[in-house]
């Protein structure tokens, strides 16, 4: 596939709404900098902390999305999105030729949640924007994201063997970076050792 020239913050920012709008999902869309969007506000209003949004202990957060000062980020859009729609955002992102660049989680076990961060990139602008998804930290899954960026395979196995998240659908989830034998996520904050 020939990768479609970079779209301008603005289409970008265009076909999220477009796409949150069409999920009719309770959404924000803000082209604000320095403020995470209130999602009981509606779109385009702003306040708060500039982490994302989460919802109640172990429960995901609402979807929202926002340009931000990429030289202060080294990003130039970021979205919240649900577990179930990482991958029509993958898909959304691939369409406008964005590659993965990385996937990694983050533990957030006072909130009792985990997170995954999807980094992306658009290979003939420097354009990057980032995906993240909360997940309940007890039987944390979401859909794997390698049928629409097969380099997302190995980026799921590591996150998996570090933080214990589970990609459905994923071709193989055996331990990537840890023994075969390994019952254990290192990276999770209640980690106390291998035995």
């Amino acid at each position: 596939m020939i990768s479609p020239s970079a779209p301008s913050l603005d289409e970008l920012t265009a076909a999220f709404a477009q796409w949150l709008a069409f999920v009719a999902a309770p959404a924000t869309v803000s082209e604000t900098k320095g403020t995470a969007p209130d999602p009981g506000a509606g779109v385009g209003a702003t306040s708060g902390p500039a982490a994302p949004v989460a919802g109640a202990a172990g429960e995901p957060a609402v979807p929202w999305c926002r340009v931000v000062e990429g030289k202060a980020k080294g990003y130039h859009f970021e979205a919240q999105v649900l577990p179930g729609q990482v991958v029509e955002v993958g898909r959304l992102l691939f369409d406008r030729g964005f590659a993965i660049d990385a996937v990694t989680g983050v533990d957030w076990m006072a909130a009792g949640q985990m997170e995954l961060v999807y980094d992306f990139f658009h290979p003939s602008s420097a354009l990057h924007v980032v995906v993240r998804c909360r997940v309940p930290r007890e039987g944390a899954e979401v859909p794997t994201l390698s049928e629409v960026f097969p380099g997302a395979n190995w980026h799921e196995r590591e996150t998996h063997d570090f933080f214990g998240i589970v990609f459905t659908g994923h071709p193989d989830l055996s331990p990537f970076l840890l023994p075969e034998d390994a019952d254990y996520h290192p990276l999770r904050k209640d980690f106390a050792g291998a035995a």
